[in-house]
């Protein structure tokens, strides 16, 4: 947690049970209510950033992915909806059934 002075000021609307929530947990703590809101909101805007570098991360990745996919060509149009039929078929043959 940062040491600067604060010289900023933000104030907003909060249900009497969130307001009650959260002194409980400030003195809980042992913190003020401002110190408790100052490391609830720092933590979210970490966790948010961290979370836009993965989302980056991952559609690089999906992206050099989908250059190496494609389909597989058996010559059977409807092989996907005739899989379940085509599967006990060989189970059956397999068991002698």
């Amino acid at each position: 947690m940062s040491y600067m002075q604060k010289t900023e000021v933000y104030s907003w609307r909060v249900s009497p049970h969130l307001k009650s929530e959260l002194e409980e947990a400030a003195r809980a703590e042992r913190k003020s209510l401002a110190a408790l809101l100052e490391e609830i909101a720092a933590d979210w805007l970490a966790r948010s950033r961290g979370r836009e570098q993965e989302d980056d991360g991952q559609e690089r990745l999906r992206a050099a992915a989908m250059k190496c996919a494609g389909t597989i060509q058996s010559g059977q149009a409807h092989r996907a909806e005739n899989a379940r039929s085509e599967v006990r078929s060989r189970i059956a043959r397999r068991h002698g059934r």
